[in-house]
């Protein structure tokens, strides 16, 4: 028998990921990143990492699922236990590497302590809608932004640095990095008009995929409500995605901003 336990960060994908089951699951939260809508049953840290694994295994979770946002937390020497702390070279080994290999890493000790780790694609498909224009009407030179966009952020994420662009009549305006998609959008949100292709020659877009190599069971990037409002404030016509690699959080919501908003939303 499956039993699914969803390891928690911040924000709403948790609570919706919760919602798509048919049974309830685990909500085990990482400490220091509370999800919204939903109340964990189990907060854990990494120091206590094999205890909490051996908790899971003792509530008869057999498949697990990452959901939410979560940054690398200061780690406490101290309260490691034993068996944890022999993993910390594992994880300094990969997190200098980056983050896709850090999280490779995650997922391998979830694998190896006995759980199936699926995707939300996985356990809640339709967060992760398929091809399809879903909002408007992409003209031709949104499309050929929308390739040039797809381009500079493939060649972003082979060196693991973001899975976001904004591009308008060819041109980069702006390239994801650690400070993530809000901080990009208002940044171009900020750039002066002499920076910036005439916008009666096509606005431009927002393009979000997942890096090359990553395994996407894992930091799939998310778009929302919120993020419809932030294109339309940076001047954006649209937000184009890979299909099947983005999550989308509230879709039907995300409809009804673009339309009020005039931009498009294309699953590409």
């Amino acid at each position: 028998m499956t039993r699914l336990a969803i390891l928690a960060g911040r924000g709403a994908l948790p609570a919706l990921v919760a919602a798509a089951q048919t049974e309830k699951p685990l909500i085990a939260c990482l400490d220091g990143f509370t999800p919204e809508g939903v109340t964990p049953d189990i907060t854990f840290r990494i120091e206590r990492l094999v205890p909490f694994l051996r908790h899971l295994a003792d509530q008869g979770i057999t498949t697990v699922t990452f959901a939410g946002a979560a940054h690398r937390p200061r780690l406490d020497p101290s309260m490691f236990d034993a068996d944890t702390a022999q993993m910390v070279p594992r994880f300094l080994s990969a997190m200098q590497g980056g983050d896709d290999a850090t999280l490779r890493v995650v997922i391998d000790i979830f694998s190896e302590a006995g759980f199936a780790v699926e995707g939300v694609a996985q356990v809640a498909p339709s967060l992760v809608p398929g091809a399809g224009v879903l909002t408007g009407e992409p003209t031709a030179r949104d499309k050929a932004d929308a390739d040039r966009a797809a381009a500079i952020v493939t060649a972003l994420g082979a060196v693991d640095v973001g899975q976001g662009a904004v591009v308008a009549q060819g041109l980069c305006l702006a390239a994801e990095a650690l400070p993530g998609t809000d901080a990009m959008l208002a940044a171009v949100a900020a750039l002066p008009a002499h920076l910036r292709p005439d916008p009666a020659r096509g606005r431009g877009l927002l393009y979000k995929a997942p890096k090359p190599a990553q395994d996407r069971r894992i930091d799939l990037p998310a778009l929302g409500p919120a993020t419809v409002e932030a294109a339309a404030q940076a001047g954006l016509g649209g937000i184009a995605w890979e299909a099947g690699g983005v999550i989308c959080l509230d879709l039907a919501a995300m409809q009804a901003a673009a339309a009020r908003l005039g931009l498009f939303l294309w699953a590409r």
